[in-house]
């Protein structure tokens, strides 16, 4: 944990994409930051239903190259696409969360204030997450590039047959199997939809992968964790034409043809997550999974 005033000044605000219900959160950040002196940049995405003639709009680019710290108000889902926006940059990024409780977005708008006077003052816990890289080769070219923090999911699209695929490890040949697809998930992803496939839940500082298949056609086929450090590589070998594809944290995709290979390894930079002082991953793993209430 950080003991000392960190140097915090250049601040970006990025709110939950086209939800004008972020408003009045991202109007008390505004506040507060603006009275503490300090410079607040607005993300042009948020700008369109949180208008603003006080503060200076900026692109994700912009905020990437001149912030020293990123709020992001709204959920996981919002941080996620933050992340993965900025995962080159470096910027510690800041969850206030207004859904339900989150796994990465766990500041509460009752406490956002108090809490952020605690970071401001250099009262906060830092941590680094690693992100998946992906890349899909077809005939030797290319064809498309994305980021994951929580998972990258190779599935069946839009039929009910499943899609036949092999899986290599750092070059090594480990099943080739039928299923409804894998989840490649990062110890982020892994209390994702990893943890819904049956797959182990990983601590988020653990340097691990975590390969989930997807209701696969042979019982025996279970989920494995490698070293995060290894290059995984998924050929499609049957897909019914056009009928696959990756999803990135389950917001991008891309489709996939029978021949594809599709290579994903960790990223060499990780992101800067900050939790209040207090963050205790084991509560909020109590909280989300009910672990110890009476049945």
């Amino acid at each position: 944990m950080n003991s000392i005033t960190t140097a915090f000044k250049t601040i970006g605000l990025i709110g939950k994409y086209g939800d004008p219900g972020v408003n009045d959160t991202l109007s008390a950040l505004r506040t507060y930051l603006q009275t503490r002196g300090l410079r607040v940049l607005l993300d042009e995405d948020t700008a369109k239903t949180f208008p603003s003639t006080s503060l200076e709009i900026a692109s994700r680019q912009v905020i990437g190259e001149q912030c020293d710290l990123v709020i992001v108000v709204g959920g996981d889902g919002t941080l996620l696409n933050a992340a993965r926006a900025l995962a080159s940059t470096g910027i510690p990024l800041a969850g206030v969360n207004l859904g339900r409780l989150g796994f990465l977005a766990d500041i509460s708008p009752g406490r956002m204030i108090e809490r952020m006077e605690e970071i401001l003052r250099g009262h906060y816990l830092l941590e680094e997450r690693c992100l998946l890289h992906s890349e899909i080769k077809r005939a030797d070219q290319t064809i498309s590039e994305a980021c994951a923090l929580n998972d990258m999911v190779v599935h069946k699209w839009n039929m009910l047959r499943m899609i036949e695929f092999e899986t290599y490890i750092d070059g090594q040949f480990v099943n080739s199997q039928r299923a409804d697809g894998l989840i490649v998930a990062t110890p982020t992803g892994s209390t994702a939809y990893a943890l819904s496939g049956g797959g182990p839940i990983l601590h988020p500082t653990l340097n691990a992968i975590a390969l989930v298949p997807i209701c696969p056609h042979t019982l025996s086929s279970r989920p494995i964790v490698v070293s995060g450090d290894s290059r995984i590589d998924i050929v499609i070998t049957d897909c019914n034409h056009d009928r696959a594809q990756l999803t990135s944290d389950g917001q991008l995709s891309a489709g996939l043809l029978e021949g594809d290979h599709v290579h994903i390894r960790k990223k060499e930079r990780p992101i800067r997550l900050i939790h209040p002082a207090d963050h205790d991953h084991y509560q909020i793993l109590r909280a989300k999974l009910r672990w110890g209430e009476k049945l």
